[in-house]
């Protein structure tokens, strides 16, 4: 059951299910379940069945691709407001996860049963209209991750990564190195030499870009 604060936020988050029928909102509502996950919690995992369709308020979610030997690929991150293009291809396909998904920062989410976000789809145009609109954007990013990965210099996809995000950067090496799909100590390595040229400046799990034009002109190589 849903509070009223929580009904408040969902809507503000997902403005999409504001534009369904009070009857059919009501019944929405009632069948979704309201979840609190700290971080590192795994929300899902490779070969699960999908249990339900989230929808996130606050935190966020990790989607990462794992290898045998222990290194992680992240395929992208589920915000506020935003869905999870898995969850939704595992239910429309009937098919188990084939990725995991972890908390990365505590998360509070509601919860609609695969038979609601069947229903959805199927009935309410807008809803469906908003979820393939999201496929065609995580497509995008995920194609640009494929040539990222193909066709770039590690070098050059963390400088990328670095000036994509406000400056200081609180994170470790090991996060990034998960981000970029590689190991801690070759980042670790890349970002002694970038310090050495001076375009960033570390600290304990804080990295500060102090040349952004030069990491950029790095990425864009």
């Amino acid at each position: 059951m849903l509070t009223e604060s929580t009904k408040k936020y969902l809507l503000q988050h997902y403005p999409i299910l504001q534009t369904l029928p009070t009857a059919q909102l009501a019944d929405v509502q009632a069948s979704a379940a309201a979840m609190q996950l700290p971080a590192g919690t795994v929300v899902f995992d490779e070969n699960q069945p999908c249990q339900g369709f989230p929808l996130l308020l606050s935190g966020n979610i990790r989607v990462i691709k794992a290898a045998a030997n222990g290194r992680e690929l992240q395929l992208y991150r589920v915000e506020p407001g935003e869905s999870c293009i898995l969850t939704s291809s595992c239910l429309l396909g009937h098919a188990s996860y084939h990725a995991r998904g972890v908390v990365e920062q505590d998360v509070e989410m509601v919860v609609l049963p695969p038979a609601v976000f069947k229903t959805l789809l199927s009935v309410h145009e807008p809803f469906r209209d908003y979820i393939f609109g999201l496929f065609s954007e995580r497509l995008t990013d995920l194609m640009q991750l494929v040539s990222a990965v193909a066709f770039q210099k590690l070098d050059q996809r963390l400088a990328a990564l670095l000036v994509s995000k406000p400056s200081p950067i609180h994170t470790t090496h090991q996060a990034l190195a998960d981000e970029l799909g590689s190991v801690r100590e070759i980042v670790s390595r890349l970002l002694k030499n970038f310090a050495e040229q001076g375009w960033v400046r570390m600290g304990r799990e804080q990295i500060e870009v102090t040349d952004a034009a030069a990491l950029k002109q790095l990425a864009e190589l």
